[in-house]
């Protein structure tokens, strides 16, 4: 069979697949998108948009039971029904996916081909009988929920993030497994819908790649609205006790099984690289799988690029979306563009928010530099005062040589929004005494930069 010629590849239909797309048959370039599951990705479809939209529907029935602090009330008990807010999940995924695909399908010069891809060879790509060949490939496949080996984990029927997204009744008691970004989201948001909630985490503290007074003070916020948290949770194990499931733990201050109806498994993420056949074609990968790619997202062969989540050098929408930005400017517009120009930011979407941007503050100390520190609490923060949501606080530490800022992290109302002064700043390359000057509006959380800024003082 003669192979289907084209002058581009695309492996997988994610966040930077349909974009990276669009330019190249804009640019006169004949396109195959190959994508064997769903259109849009983690992001459309099991990501953050149903999650950021059941976050919402949390919210709504948080403040809701609040209304006394607001000067209104409801009669009886605020109930929740799974069913109608897994439907408006289900309707965003929906619309989401339905955009990604008209789009796509309105594209000159590409053709959306759907099925399994595997390589055949450095230049030559299979779905099923059919062969297809192009000088350049670009894999963009993401990736997945991990379940690492541990005793009795396939034996009890243990959720993913995929699933608790497709979930149409309230879990009675929801162990949560993994004390990260993707398992605190789902702790509080079940919470809210109903739920009993307790988080199992191995480490000493939740989401351990933070600075402590990060973590401490996230678990506060989660615990005051009856989460339960057992951290040192190491030699985790799962078993069926009767209708409901025992996860052991061997934690130093308290090794009682933790039982309940269900188990999410937050544990981390897994490149979908294994069946793709890159050793025929000569891909490197590293030691988790994930497709080894340079500073402009070539991999070792030439004419092969990796995007997104499966080259392990970032796990974001906005960091695979930057990954087709860099791609496109280098080849079609004669640009120079690295990952490593990218201002590295992220937030977690517990509410209040916490939003972080560059070091965190141990990083900075271990750089060696003279720091400079400031921190507020979001008590003194009017915005948050007058929205009744305090809770948190925001910090910033700079150079003190060359008055550039290193990092910041706003934990509290409005943080994920207000945190782009910051990065934006940082990426510009100016100084704190450029934004100490700006003039933010009034009432905002933003408003608290650049005094925050004034605050900084030697640590």
């Amino acid at each position: 069979m003669t192979p289907a010629t084209y002058d581009a590849i695309i492996i997988g239909a994610g966040q930077a697949g349909p974009s990276l797309a669009g330019r190249l048959g804009d640019a006169g370039m004949k396109v195959a998108i190959i994508e064997r599951h769903l259109v849009g990705g983690t992001c459309v479809n099991t990501g953050c948009r149903p999650t950021k939209a059941m976050v919402a529907s949390a919210y709504a029935a948080h403040v809701a039971r609040r209304g006394g602090d607001y000067g209104f009330s409801i009669d009886g008990e605020v109930q929740v029904d799974m069913a109608a807010v897994a439907a408006r999940a289900a309707k965003v995924i929906g619309d989401g996916r339905a955009g990604n695909e008209n789009w796509l399908r309105g594209m000159s010069n590409v053709d959306l081909i759907r099925g399994h891809a595997c390589f055949a060879g450095p230049n030559m790509v299979e779905v099923g009988e059919q062969q297809f060949t192009a000088p350049k490939i670009f894999i963009n496949v993401g990736g997945r929920a991990s379940v690492p080996a541990m005793p009795g984990v396939d034996d009890v029927g243990v959720l993913n993030n995929t699933d608790m997204v497709a979930l149409d009744i309230l879990p009675r008691h929801l162990i949560v497994v993994g004390g990260s970004y993707i398992g605190l989201e789902f702790a509080q948001m079940f919470r809210r819908f109903g739920s009993e909630v307790t988080i199992v985490e191995r480490m000493e503290r939740l989401i351990a790649r933070e600075d402590p007074d990060i973590s401490e003070e996230v678990r506060a916020i989660l615990e005051r609205e009856g989460i339960k948290v057992r951290t040192g949770a190491d030699c985790l194990a799962f078993a069926k006790a009767g209708d409901d499931i025992a996860v052991s733990v061997n934690c130093e201050a308290d090794s009682r099984p933790v039982v309940g109806s269900h188990v999410l498994l937050a544990i981390g993420r897994r490149p979908n690289t294994e069946d793709l056949g890159l050793k025929t074609a000569g891909i490197e990968t590293d030691e988790r799988g994930y497709i080894v790619v340079d500073d402009q997202l070539r991999t070792n062969v030439p004419g092969i690029y990796a995007l997104g989540d499966c080259n392990g050098r970032g796990a974001f929408t906005h960091t695979a979306y930057n990954d087709f930005e860099i791609v496109a400017a280098n080849l079609l517009d004669g640009e120079d563009r690295r990952i490593s120009q990218r201002m590295p930011g992220y937030a977690l979407y517990i509410d209040p928010p916490l939003a972080r941007v560059g070091m965190t503050e141990a990083q900075a100390r271990e750089s060696g530099r003279r720091l400079l520190h400031a921190r507020r609490p979001m008590s003194r923060v009017g915005r948050a005062v007058e929205k009744g949501e305090t809770l948190g606080f925001m910090k910033i530490v700079a150079d003190a040589d060359t008055r550039h800022i290193l990092g910041a992290a706003i934990l509290g109302t409005g943080g994920d929004e207000a945190i782009h002064g910051l990065l934006d700043m940082m990426h510009a390359g100016q100084t704190i005494d450029t934004l100490r000057w700006a003039v933010p509006i009034h009432p905002t959380v933003s408003e608290l930069i650049p005094t925050l800024l004034l605050d900084l003082a030697p640590t």
